[in-house]
C-alpha cells in the first residue's frame, strides 16, 4: 500500500487529462443537444449514448505510458498499475456521466440506472481493450489503436448481432429488460478480460553460451 501511495501523484500526473477533457467536453455537447434543440425520447437515447461512446473514446488513452518499456521493472505488479489509473479517473467518469444524464431534458430522459448500466458497460470495454493491447505488445501508447477499435465495434455490433440478441433497443420496446441484462453480462466479461490482462507478460531471458539458468519468468 505505502508503494500505491507514493505512485500516486506521479500516475496522476501522467493520466491524459487533455484527451479525457476532450472527450467528455464533445460527449457533453452531445447530451446536450435536447435541451438545445429539442427532441423525442428516441434521439434523446441515442445521443446520450453517443456521449457515452466519446468519453469511453477518452478511457481508451487511460493506460498509455510513454515510460512504460522503462518502469516495467518496478515492484509494483501491473495490474495494481491499472487499477490506480482506473481509481484516479473513476471520480471525474461518475461526475461526467451525472452531468451528461442531467443535460438531458427530464421529460425525454431514459431510465437512467439502466443506461448508466450501458455506458458502464461500455468504459469497461475501453478499459479491456486498452489492457489487451498493453498485454499484447510492446506499444507503450496504444490509445489511438484501440479508439479506433471502439469506434469499428460501435459501428459493426448493431449490424452483426443477431435481432435476438440486441442491445441497443429503445425504452418502449419490450426487449428493454433483457437488452440490459446482456448489458451486465459485458460489462461482468469486460471487467474479466481487464483483470487477466493485467498480468505481467511472460517474458524469456536469453542467457550468456555455456550457462544454464531459468528459461522463462
Amino acid at each position: 500500500m505505502r508503494g500505491v501511495r507514493e505512485l500516486a501523484v506521479p500516475v496522476w500526473r501522467t493520466l491524459p487529462w487533455r484527451v479525457l477533457g476532450a472527450a467528455g467536453a464533445a460527449g457533453l455537447l452531445l447530451a446536450g443537444l435536447p435541451r438545445l434543440m429539442g427532441s423525442n425520447a428516441w434521439w434523446a437515447l441515442f445521443l446520450l449514448r453517443g456521449a457515452a461512446l466519446a468519453f469511453a473514446l477518452g478511457l481508451a488513452f487511460v493506460l498509455d505510458d510513454p515510460a512504460r518499456n522503462t518502469t516495467t521493472p518496478v515492484p509494483t505488479r501491473r495490474w495494481v498499475r491499472h487499477a490506480l489509473r482506473a481509481v484516479l479517473v473513476a471520480p471525474a467518469a461518475a461526475v461526467w456521466w451525472t452531468a451528461a444524464a442531467l443535460l438531458v431534458p427530464g421529460d425525454v430522459r431514459p431510465p437512467v440506472a439502466d443506461v448508466t448500466l450501458e455506458a458502464g458497460a461500455v468504459f469497461a470495454l475501453a478499459l479491456a481493450v486498452a489492457a489487451i493491447a498493453v498485454h499484447r505488445s510492446e506499444d507503450p501508447t496504444p490509445g489511438t489503436l484501440v479508439a479506433a477499435v471502439l469506434l469499428a465495434a460501435a459501428a459493426l455490433t448493431p449490424l452483426l448481432l443477431p435481432d435476438d440478441w440486441a442491445l441497443f433497443v429503445q425504452v418502449a420496446d419490450e426487449r428493454w429488460a433483457a437488452a440490459h441484462d446482456r448489458w451486465g453480462f459485458v460489462l461482468a466479461g469486460a471487467a474479466v478480460v481487464w483483470g487477466v490482462c493485467g498480468r505481467e507478460p511472460v517474458r524469456r531471458l536469453r542467457f550468456p553460451t555455456g550457462t544454464s539458468g531459468p528459461s522463462r519468468v
